[in-house]
């Protein structure tokens, strides 16, 4: 909670400097304490207090309505000193008290120090000065008690006052001089020969410290506060600076109040129930946007919340709801995502080439499982005189099966090197097929590819075979294969029971590409292929008709085509 109640300070800070809105003229003037007025007195603090009263009478005589002095007298200086001050003292001028922490092993409180009863005598005010930093040593609130020290000097002046305690301090921009009108202390103490004529008429004055480093030295304390404007200007802002600023919030009813904690966790609540309902179904483009418009919209929101209604919102931690609730739909939809690669890669890596499932690991939209209807090239290759291989091999199982396996791994790899599917091993058959689960707008040409590589993978399997018959005992048979093409629209996507399926194909062209291959061995030829496929691949190799006629299964003659090479 602290983080984020940091981050929330913070955003106050920037948003209410931005463009800060100006307080009603005549802004108070403040007479700065400063480095040109150490240099002109020529003397080091703290100075004669006969000084600070002939400033006072000076004021005065230029038509000061009320003198302040952010400065505590509270312990003598000097008998004659003193009095000097105290006849320079009247209902027209306030003196600042302050607090001091008590803590004792008997007792631990909060003491107001005041100015000398003899100052107080005069009928002069006193206000309390003493001002309190947030936990991260910001200067923002307007002191929670009564009787400070701007509230009692806008009393002094005759202007209606209406506290409002624990309000975040309207600072103004201090570069365009807004706020408050600055002086040097020698000059307000000639004021005729050294500043323009009527800049004191009817104006409220604060006398207070204006340094670089405060000049509070012997008492070990600073009159420098970091507030809201040091995120900008990187300055920090003088005590009696802050008193104008305080001053004139009261005066303009310029202060900012905090929404009830109730109204910013109700606010943070739909904030992030918004984010996690626009996504709910996680898009990477749509979480962006949702961060960027609806996080635009609360800051927007509380700055015009702000600005006019003099109200913070707490715009943090709707914005930090936001994010938090699309950071988890995001971190959902990754999960998600990553199980669905998972499904997917589990699905199809024996079926695809590696780079396949990548690609629709990466996206799945490629994919529709559901089924759907889609022209392929259907391919089946089958082993011939597998009965006879069988035979040759019935007391070595395990050798048959082997054989078996690098048969049908070689005639996978040239399936999966063309970019087909296999779409499943039937005993010593391999179904596959091209233009799905990705599309394929080769699919007949990559078909015909893979029938005359998969006869050159067996001749060289052969010549293996060869090889090695010739150190063993057992003769290993040749191997030979059939292989049907046929090309039309089929059924494509998952097949099978709600517990059991695969990604398979079905329909009429599946069942002539089985019937062309059957009918290999009725030509003699190692590939037969349909007229639907010979159309598509007419202009890349080199085919031969074979017959036409009707196969089992179908009432409509075929023109068979076999395809002896890939065209020059």
């Amino acid at each position: 909670m602290e983080p984020a109640r940091l981050f929330d300070r913070r955003v106050y800070d920037f948003l209410s400097t931005q463009w800060p809105p100006s307080p009603k003229p005549p802004a108070p003037v403040l007479v700065a304490i400063d480095e040109p007025s150490f240099d002109d007195i020529g003397q080091p603090w703290p100075w004669p207090r006969g000084l600070h009263g002939q400033l006072i009478e000076n004021l005065r005589a230029a038509g000061a309505k009320v003198i302040a002095l952010d400065l505590v007298f509270s312990e003598p200086q000097d008998t004659e000193q003193d009095q000097l001050l105290a006849r320079a003292l009247g209902p027209d001028v306030v003196l600042a008290s302050t607090e001091e922490r008590l803590e004792t092993a008997q007792i631990a409180g909060i003491k107001e120090v005041l100015p000398l009863q003899m100052l107080l005598e005069t009928g002069a005010g006193a206000g309390n000065a003493a001002v309190f930093q947030d936990d991260d040593g910001v200067l923002r609130r307007v002191p929670e008690r009564q009787g400070t020290f701007a509230e009692v000097v806008l009393q002094r002046a005759g202007e209606a006052v209406e506290p409002r305690p624990n309000d975040l301090i309207q600072y103004f921009d201090r570069a365009a001089g807004r706020g408050v009108d600055i002086v040097s202390y020698y000059q307000a103490l000639d004021p005729e020969n050294m500043l323009p004529p009527g800049i004191f008429k009817d104006r409220i004055v604060i006398v207070g410290f204006r340094l670089k480093l405060s000049a509070e030295i012997r008492q070990g304390g600073t009159d420098n506060f970091e507030v809201s404007t040091t995120v900008r200007t990187r300055q920090l802002m003088a005590g009696a600076e802050v008193q104008a600023t305080i001053l004139q919030n009261l005066r303009n009813g310029l202060s900012i109040s905090l929404l009830p904690n109730w109204a910013i966790f109700l606010l943070t609540a739909v904030a992030a129930w918004v984010g996690a309902w626009i996504n709910r179904r996680f898009l990477a483009l749509r979480a962006v946007l949702t961060l960027l418009i609806g996080g635009s919209f609360i800051i927007l929101s509380a700055y015009l919340i702000l600005r006019f209604g003099r109200w913070w919102t707490g715009a943090s931690f709707p914005f930090l709801a936001l994010l938090f609730a699309v950071g988890i739909e995001a971190g959902i939809g990754v999960l998600e995502e990553r199980a669905n690669r998972r499904r997917i890669t589990a699905a199809f890596q024996h079926y695809l080439a590696p780079s396949m499932v990548d690609m629709l690991a990466r996206d799945p939209s490629l994919l529709k499982l559901g089924g759907e209807q889609r022209e392929l090239t259907i391919l089946f290759c089958d082993v011939r005189g597998f009965t006879t291989i069988s035979e040759m091999l019935r007391d070595h199982p395990e050798r048959l099966v082997a054989l078996m396996n690098r048969v049908l791994t070689r005639l996978s790899e040239v399936v999966l090197a063309t970019g087909g599917t296999i779409d499943k091993y039937i005993g010593d058959c391999v179904m596959a097929f091209w233009n799905a689960p990705l599309e394929d707008p080769d699919h007949a040409s990559h078909a015909a590819e893979a029938a005359l590589k998969m006869l050159t993978a067996m001749e060289t399997l052969n010549a293996e075979l060869a090889n090695e018959s010739a150190s063993s005992e057992t003769r290993l048979p040749q191997i030979d294969v059939g292989i049907g093409i046929n090309t039309g629209i089929c059924i494509v996507g998952n097949m099978g029971s709600e517990t059991r399926f695969d990604y398979s194909a079905i329909g009429d062209a599946v069942n002539l590409a089985s019937r062309l291959e059957s009918l290999c061995k009725t030509y003699s030829r190692p590939i037969v292929i349909s007229e639907a496929t010979q159309a598509k691949i007419a202009n890349y190799f080199e085919t031969e008709e074979l017959d036409r006629t009707t196969v089992r299964g179908r009432s409509e003659a075929v023109t068979l085509y076999t395809i002896t090479g890939p065209k020059p």
